[in-house]
């Protein structure tokens, strides 16, 4: 049996996974064991979860891989240091994070002093890590492969063909040029300046106009080979670098727009000065920008490799309105993307790749698909019941009922009737999820039928903006009845419209837009959440609940004390662990 063990480290987001003779076991963020959100640095407690869950101890394990190369593109950076002369903090910076994940070994022995750690450590180029992601683990047997991000050793994009176990890279776009930075510059400008707000725009887009759509035409310009560049003038990074840097395991950036994007697009949003229509619009034409360099690229590379299949990573790859549109705006028609895109996903690809160069993999076929998302940490039922009596005093206080409900049907049963009535459900079931979408086992859960679901969501727990949109989940099955399309969409990663006559129906999870975030669920991929999906179309004739993450401006919950801790300190109706029922009594 051969072991790998795949990071991302020393970088937002850091996670790790194991895998176990080209088979995924385990993967986990670390930011749900430190609390953190998208915690940076080494993901100890993230190792050490999944050599838990395998029943190994890192002597056992053969590889480690990690989801960098230093080496990558080193002349490139040479001449880019000798030609453009960058600032000193940019070189020293990029020296300091070199230096630091460059010895994986000790870090492991820090990390895990009870253990020793005796195999190889494989470095892999970033943006094959994120193409060996999904495709590696995709339902294809050959694919156009696409990665689309902000950097990563020192690239922004890259793309090739994936045939089988190979997989190719024939092009890339070098730093500083990144539809990555073009999306994060014009979210700060908006006023959203915290690491990972971008979706904050995709978000706000739909209420707005593609009113300056041109004046975005000036800071992406396009090629016919589908690549792009930036003009350099309105952005920092090339010169200054971004500022990024993670302390006490908080990943921040520096603003990485510069001053001549005021007189191109007018005066920029302080962060608490309110949203006026202008940057509604000013979203909605980021967004229409960033689709154009997309599906330029996307159109391109189809022309490029005559092949129907597409697979999608990176960070941009997060952008599931774009996706949504992959079917409409290119000659694709199969795509898949995986649930952790982003820079924690790559993860995986370090490990898949580094296994499928193995002798003793390199002549086999792939035998996995990734077709869940659920790798994470899970709860026992006597684990369960012993957090909840720790907490019995409390539960009291609150004056709540609490029942063990062994018989499956029965608990999903009254879980549907409670959303039914309006009630907001914390629902913790099995493995968590991989990836930043709640897909069922670490979810709160909503009436989608009603008009002022999301307000009470945003009061009772979310305390967020009103204009994010909350995501429906939907029996697979009854996707075709519902949505303007029929395809699989188990990770959360595309929207689609929702068909018109539907949309008064479920006004909880329709965007302004007439838009869904769909999440399809199988009875085969998530039986219990099948079933109360299930119970609810019983119940109500909507076979769709309404489905955001189970948190309060914090990490997903991973343990049960973490979701008791949740359930508690806000209003949050009903508590289902496990098979444990918890719900206040009015």
């Amino acid at each position: 049996m051969t072991y790998i063990i795949g990071l991302n480290a020393f970088h937002a987001d850091s996670a790790a996974c194991l895998v176990k003779d080209g088979v995924l076991v385990a993967a986990a963020e670390e930011e749900r064991f430190r609390r953190i959100k998208h915690w940076g640095g080494f993901p100890s407690q993230a190792i050490a979860y999944c050599l838990k869950e395998a029943g190994i101890g890192l002597d056992q394990l053969e590889h480690v891989a990690i989801n960098r190369d230093g080496r990558a593109s080193f002349w490139r950076k040479v001449a880019y240091v000798a030609t453009k002369r960058p600032s000193l903090d940019l070189i020293m910076s990029r020296v300091r994070n070199r230096k630091q994940w460059g010895d994986i070994e000790s870090q492991l022995a820090e990390g895990l002093p009870d253990q020793k750690f005796g195999g190889k450590v494989h470095a892999v180029e970033h943006h094959l890590c994120h193409l060996a992601s999904t495709f590696l683990v995709s339902p294809f047997e050959r694919a156009v492969a696409v990665s689309v991000d902000g950097f990563g050793d020192f690239s922004s994009a890259a793309w090739g063909i994936g045939d089988g176990t190979k997989l190719s890279i024939d092009g890339r776009v070098h730093f500083p040029h990144s539809l990555g930075i073009f999306y994060e510059g014009i979210t700060q400008f908006i006023g959203f300046p915290n690491y990972g707000d971008e979706y904050k725009v995709m978000g706000l887009a739909p209420y707005g106009e593609p009113k300056y759509v041109d004046r975005m035409e000036k800071l992406v310009r396009l090629r016919d080979d589908g690549s792009f560049e930036l003009d350099l003038r309105y952005f920092t990074h090339a010169r200054e670098g971004s500022k990024y840097e993670v302390r006490d395991g908080t990943p921040s950036g520096g603003r990485i727009w510069a001053d001549a994007m005021t007189g191109l697009l007018g005066p920029a949003r302080g962060k608490d000065e309110p949203l006026e229509q202008r940057h509604m619009d000013l979203a909605r034409s980021a967004q229409a920008m960033f689709e154009n360099a997309y599906f330029n690229l996307l159109g391109a590379l189809h022309r490029r490799y005559d092949c129907d299949a597409v697979v999608l990573s990176g960070g941009c790859a997060y952008n599931s309105v774009a996706n949504g549109k992959v079917y409409d705006r290119t000659p694709f028609k199969q795509c898949y993307i995986q649930s952790a895109g982003g820079d924690a996903g790559g993860a995986i690809g370090a490990a898949f790749d580094v296994w499928h160069k193995l002798p003793q993999a390199a002549a086999a076929p792939r035998h996995f698909v990734r077709d869940h998302a659920y790798w994470g940490p899970s709860a026992t039922a006597s684990e369960i019941a012993v957090a909840v009596a720790a907490r019995k005093s409390e539960f009291d206080a609150a004056n709540c009922s609490i029942d063990v409900l062994a018989d499956e049907s029965e608990l999903c049963r009254r879980t549907a009737r409670a959303i039914s009535e309006g009630k907001v459900i914390g629902w913790f079931q099995g493995r968590m999820e991989w990836g930043p979408r709640a897909l069922g086992n670490r979810s709160i859960l909503g009436d989608p039928r009603r008009a002022d679901m999301k307000d009470i969501l945003n009061l009772k727990i979310k305390r967020r903006e009103s204009f994010r949109p909350f995501a429906p989940s939907i029996l697979r099955e009854a996707v075709a009845d519902w949505f303007e399309t029929d395809d699989d969409v188990p990770f959360m990663m595309q929207v689609f419209k929702i068909k018109p006559a539907r949309r008064a129906s479920i006004p909880a999870v329709t965007h302004v837009d007439g838009s869904g975030r769909l999440q399809t669920v199988k009875e085969s991929g998530n039986p219990r959440y099948h079933k109360l999906i299930s119970a609810f179309g019983e119940l109500t004739g909507v076979p769709i609940v309404l489905n955001t993450s189970f948190n309060e401006n914090e990490p997903v919950v991973c343990r049960p004390e973490e979701a008791i801790d949740c359930f508690l300190r806000t209003k949050m109706d009903v508590l289902v662990l496990g098979d444990t029922f918890i719900e206040r009594r009015t």
